[in-house]
């Protein structure tokens, strides 16, 4: 479906793609995957023309249609999201209002033109747009819409009403309805919650055409490809299977090339000091040049490329809180007429992480926000511990940047007694390189700005942790990073995320929100999961 034959392409000064080949074949599902930079969303635009080989070339076959979701919104407003899911349905769109304009021209008794030859243009447009599946179009626009979360009243209100998020999946939802052949999606969980990323691993998963996609979801990645095509040093390499698989594949692969560099050189430096120690002495002079000339003409291994090693950051010990830290009792929160909770029991303990869950909807902002005084219960009994120095990231946290201060400049700021060394590790351990240090936070993308918070949070951390979706715009190396951090974390967790990956490995007690109440699962998500089978309320595994 998708052939990539000696690929050239620069960015700037840039290498992004030097004799790079690949070749997708029909109903493959791939992760493409390298570092921010390395060239993934330029082969996206390659493959769809909006982007031009400086060598070699990227070609798709003649008429296969192409959907591609690379997280830019257009111009939303005046219909409903039904309405607006129809029209990015490109050409199934374009083709409706053309069968209604020549519709309305075979019935109008004005008309002058030759009817047969219209009738005969309408046949031809009427069966493209039935084989482009335009008959039942609206009804796949709602199926997709609500899975991707829209219920209720948000079904029907106006698009331009909508958050950005929200307009985001009603984009998504008009590539899916397209059913082009090969769909090739940019980050398409962003601004997904579990129900909904539920929902596109089984769509994806029963889509009869080729998937392309750059996903931060290690769980999604997971489910969801059998292919991993990784951008590395300009070149395209596919491996077969999940993500979990091609990490496997990649460290043998280290191992393998490192262990034969190693014996390559162990070889080279015997017969070297074998050489040495006969070519002055004439019986074995002949013999040494023999050997000389075979070590010259030895086929060299190149040394092996260490991959960037991940810095690791510890979060420091933290001073010791109350052994209860929040304790709520039939807590009730409305907001007018809508009601959040009607009963709410919680009793976290210091030491205990918890993950908070539900569908969207149900209030997880809400009680951290309770947790935090950000808002008053209408009734219930609430306790905060004795003792609590509490941490707070919430999504308008990256807003609170000065956009003119520097990534080094927002550290030293906080910090201007700690040492050099200490804050730039930290920096690191976040993914900071050295030329990252002078960016002004205003040039910071929403997941370097992320990373930024979180690393100031955690460098010198409070005893209390609240956080609200940490992992939102952060990638796989990033998340990863903020996980091994949170291991090491001493004092108390509480937050709120929709990365199943991470869920599983730090959630030590599952607090699930459902109808107005709080069930809690002690043994954590895992067991929430082996109890209910449900990835999150109301969603099978």
């Amino acid at each position: 479906m998708i052939t990539v034959e000696d690929l050239d392409y620069r960015y700037g000064s840039q290498i992004l793609f030097q004799e790079a080949s690949l070749k997708v074949e029909d109903n493959w599902k791939v992760g493409l995957i390298g570092p921010n930079g390395s060239g993934k969303t330029t082969l996206f635009r390659l493959i769809t023309e909006q982007e031009v080989p400086e060598g070699g070339s990227v070609s798709v076959p003649n008429r296969v249609r192409i959907g591609y979701f690379d997280q830019r919104v257009g111009e939303m407003s005046g219909c409903d999201p039904v309405e607006q899911t129809v029209r990015e349905a490109g050409r199934v769109h374009e083709l409706r209002q053309v069968l209604e304009d020549l519709e309305h021209q075979m019935g109008s008794p004005d008309y002058e033109g030759d009817l047969e030859q219209l009738m005969a243009r309408y046949a031809g447009l009427q069966n493209e747009y039935q084989t482009l599946g335009g008959y039942d179009v609206e009804a796949r626009a709602r199926e997709c819409l609500a899975g991707l979360g829209f219920k209720g009243e948000r079904m029907t209100q106006d698009v331009g009403e909508l958050s950005g998020g929200w307009k985001m999946r009603v984009a998504l939802a008009g590539i899916l309805v397209q059913q082009p052949q090969i769909l090739l999606l940019d980050e398409p969980t962003n601004h997904l919650d579990i129900e909904s990323i539920v929902w596109l691993e089984d769509f994806i998963r029963n889509y009869r055409g080729t998937v392309m996609m750059t996903c931060h979801d290690h769980e999604f990645m997971n489910r969801v490809v059998n292919r991993i095509v990784e951008i590395d040093e300009g070149k395209l390499r596919a491996f077969p299977g999940d993500y979990d698989f091609y990490l496997e594949q990649r460290k043998l692969e280290d191992h393998q090339r490192h262990a034969a560099f190693e014996r390559q050189q162990a070889h080279i430096e015997r017969e070297m000091k074998w050489i040495n120690s006969y070519r002055a002495k004439a019986r074995k002079a002949s013999a040494a040049q023999s050997r000389l000339k075979r070590l010259e003409k030895l086929d060299k291994l190149e040394p092996p490329r260490s991959r960037r090693q991940r810095v690791r950051f510890k979060i420091p010990k933290v001073a010791r809180s109350g052994d209860d830290v929040f304790v709520c009792e039939e807590l009730g929160k409305s907001f007018g007429e809508n009601i959040v909770y009607t009963s709410i029991d919680a009793h976290i303990r210091r030491g205990e992480r918890w993950a908070v869950l539900g569908i969207n909807g149900a209030g997880k902002t809400t009680l951290l926000k309770l947790v935090m005084g950000e808002l008053e219960a209408d009734c219930g009994k609430l306790k905060r511990g004795v003792g609590l120095e509490i941490g707070y990231f919430a999504q308008h946290s990256t807003e609170l940047l000065h956009p003119e201060t520097t990534v080094w400049q927002t550290m030293q700021g906080e910090f201007p007694s700690e040492s050099m060394g200490a804050l730039r590790k930290c920096l690191a351990g976040f993914g900071f390189e050295e030329h990252d240090l002078e960016k002004p936070t205003k040039n910071l993308s929403g997941g370097e700005k992320a990373r930024l918070v979180l690393a100031r949070m955690m460098f010198r951390p409070p005893n209390f942790l609240v956080l609200d979706e940490p992992t939102n715009h952060l990638d796989i190396e990033a998340k990863q990073s903020l996980l091994d951090a949170l291991l090491s974390y001493t004092g108390t967790l509480l937050f709120v995320s929709h990365d199943r990956h991470f869920l599983q490995a730090l959630g030590d007690t599952a607090l699930i929100i459902e109808d107005g109440e709080a069930k809690t699962y002690h043994n954590g998500y895992c067991n929430y999961v082996e109890l209910t089978g449900q990835a999150a309320p109301g969603i099978r595994v």
